[in-house]
């Protein structure tokens, strides 16, 4: 029974050492099934990591959002072993969303405009922030993109949305949490990278720009250190210094700005001061002036301010012409009002004395006289009407004819002076028939007296014994006026005659001259339809030559008996019209300007009626006008009597329809007034 009991103990000890050997067995097999999914776990891990840092790697390799777009999908198809993957991104903006890369099969996507309100996971995630995942029925993706499985994975950095990642198809079933912890991780890794991408173009952007725009300015910049040098400067500067602008930085400003060191140093030592200085003029060569403007930057930095360089010789000499004609404008003041009391007694004295030298009764003796008297009240006439026309330059825009001849022989008149005191001897040589052209009296006669003032300097300054010699002469050819000025002075290099009629070019000493007549004069030529012309000399001096079209020939009528009323009372003004009009074969009546004249002026038919353009209607301005506007068939037919002083009243005058003419009376301007006045049919 013992040995029984023996043996069953036995038996159950083996048993139990069996049962425990399985044990043992069993839990080493699970171990080590335990031990191969860590190392697959960790070989997956791995694996991905090894693939992030490549991506990183790649994406570093350029910061162009395209490439960016396709490598991130080539490596989500790869390593999440899907059968598409699509970058999808945002334009700035609020734009649409843009398909930047799509690799596998669904390639054809790439390049599609998505609207922003469109249906699928992918603009679920992009609008809602986070993964979206299809995994069943197939589901729109986006439109013309449906699938079973896909997962989509939004693109955001410092809480913009910039785009989406999205995968289809997934090859080993549905996506597990570690697809998507990996789809999630590239997101955030290529958002990152699509926001510094993004900020580097706009950076660079900027910048281009920015530099566009510092080159483009006419003004001269340079970003100065505190010891002068220049760190940066601009196109325009380096145009204004002569130098490039690769010469230009590395050199202290005040060497680059030769003669002019010490108040470019002061200006600089300003800046470095961190002050802000008066702007300083700099004299350059060649007549150059530059205008320096400096403004200290704000502290910290690697600059000590910025330096402003302007041209400003051009300005300078517009300011001396405005100048110029800001005197002339004060003599005009001046000289009308000694017009307006010597008006009248020219006119009396000018006229009386030519009806007299006309009549046969008067001695030879007294006829010489006369002559003289009427002589020298023509001059005194007409150096009050040059020096209005040049110290107030006529305003009217109307074509009148023009006899060149009397333009060449006036302003003769104008430069006799200088002439005398030069030594300079002049020859008109003009046109036995008159040179009328269509243009502006004044324009044409400050064209003329700017070539006479020229070819005084030119002979004046030349080397040489020779003798001082000017010549204006007038010629009509081939319908062509002509006026020519020509001189025995140096002449003109060749070199400069190309430059001739440019503005502000002048060969006079600094300050003798703005270098603006001859351009004026070619713009005057020009919109008068005619041209200024340049040739050497016969004498080898300059000849200058002012061609313009022709006035058409006029068709002169036999005159007729016509009859003339005077408003006016001034028995002075009265008796000299009634004399210089004596030849013309007009009856001459008068009306006083008050209820009486005006009887007589509606109960006759008056070809022509004069009026002194000064003279008022009480309450209601000039009479001449008052009485166009009462009657307006006087239009064509009424003529006013105005001093030169006054160009605006007769500018005024003229374009109601009112015929002007001068006082004192020009006895030839006041017969012909009377010619050509005609009523309006």
């Amino acid at each position: 029974m013992l040995l029984g009991g023996a043996g069953v103990f036995l038996a159950g000890a083996a048993l139990f050492a069996w049962v425990r050997a399985r044990a043992e067995a069993g839990r080493a097999d699970t171990a080590e099934r335990a031990r191969d999914l860590l190392a697959q776990q960790l070989d997956r891990r791995m694996g991905e990591l090894f693939s992030l840092q490549e991506l990183s790697f790649l994406l570093a390799e350029s910061l162009q959002v395209e490439r960016i777009g396709e490598q991130v999908a080539r490596y989500a198809l790869r390593f999440l072993h899907a059968d598409g993957a699509l970058v999808i991104l945002a334009e700035p903006g609020g734009g649409p969303l843009v398909v930047a890369a799509a690799e596998g099969d669904v390639a054809r996507l790439a390049g599609q405009v998505i609207s922003r309100e469109a249906e699928g996971a992918a603009l679920r995630a992009f609008h809602g922030g986070h993964i979206e995942l299809l995994d069943g029925a197939a589901e729109p993706v986006l439109p013309g993109l449906a699938a079973r499985t896909a997962a989509a994975a939004p693109l955001r950095a410092h809480g913009v949305a910039l785009g989406v990642v999205a995968v289809t198809g997934h090859r080993r079933g549905p996506f597990t949490s570690e697809d998507l912890s990996l789809l999630s991780t590239v997101a955030t890794h290529t958002a990152v990278v699509l926001a510094n991408a993004r900020f580097v173009e706009m950076v660079r952007r900027g910048k281009e720009e920015w530099e566009t725009a510092f080159d483009a300015l006419a003004e001269g910049v340079a970003v100065l250190g505190a010891d002068g040098t220049i760190h940066r400067a601009n196109t325009a500067l380096a145009r204004i210094l002569e130098h490039p602008v690769e010469a230009i930085v590395g050199c202290p400003l005040p060497d680059l700005l030769r003669g002019s060191e010490g108040p470019v140093e002061g200006l600089v030592r300003t800046l470095a001061a961190g002050e802000r200085g008066a702007p300083l003029l700099v004299r350059m060569g060649q007549g150059r002036l530059l205008r320096l403007t400096a403004a200290p930057v704000a502290e910290g930095r690697s600059a000590a301010g910025v330096v402003l360089v302007e041209d400003v010789t051009d300005q300078r000499a517009l300011e001396t012409q405005l100048i110029q004609n800001e005197k002339l404008a004060a003599v005009g003041q001046l000289v009308s009002g000694v017009a307006h009391e010597l008006n009248n007694p020219l006119t009396s004295i000018a006229g009386l004395s030519e009806l007299l030298v006309e009549q046969a009764k008067a001695p030879p003796e007294a006829r010489e006289h006369l002559k003289v008297i009427r002589d020298q009240a023509d001059r005194a006439g007409r150096i009050v009407r040059n020096l209005l026309t040049f110290a107030r330059k006529g305003s009217s825009e109307e074509r009148a004819r023009v006899d060149l001849n009397d333009v060449a022989t006036r302003t003769a008149q104008l430069v006799a002076y200088e002439l005398r005191i030069r030594g300079v001897v002049l020859t008109e040589a003009l046109a036995p028939a008159p040179v009328e052209v269509m243009g502006d009296r004044y324009e044409l006669q400050s064209v003329v007296l700017n070539l006479l003032t020229n070819a005084v300097h030119a002979v004046t300054v030349a080397r040489g014994d020779r003798d001082r010699r000017i010549v204006l002469a007038t010629a009509t050819a081939g319908g062509e006026a002509c006026l020519t000025v020509s001189d025995n002075g140096d002449g003109v290099p060749a070199g400069q005659v190309p430059l001739l009629f440019t503005p502000f070019f002048t060969t006079k000493d600094p300050g003798e001259g703005t270098g603006l007549g001859l351009s004026i004069s070619y713009g005057i030529a020009e919109a008068h339809g005619g041209r200024l012309e340049y040739a050497p000399g016969a004498e080898g001096g300059a000849a200058f030559t002012l061609r313009l079209p022709a006035a058409p020939a006029e068709a002169h009528a036999a005159p007729a008996p016509r009859r003339l009323l005077i408003c006016d009372d001034d028995a002075k003004f009265l008796r000299t019209v009634r004399a210089l009009l004596a030849p013309e074969a007009v009856s001459v009546d008068e009306a006083p300007p008050g209820p009486t004249g005006l009887e007589r002026l509606d109960g006759g038919e008056w070809y022509l009626v004069l009026v002194q353009g000064r003279t008022e209607w009480p309450g209601r301005g000039p009479l001449a006008l008052a009485l166009l506007t009462d009657r307006p068939a006087l239009r064509g037919r009424l003529l006013a009597a105005l001093p030169p002083s006054l160009p605006g009243e007769a500018e005024r005058f003229r374009r109601q329809g009112i015929r002007v003419v001068g006082l004192p009376f020009d006895v030839k301007e006041l017969r012909a007034a009377v010619r050509e006045a005609h009523p309006a049919g």
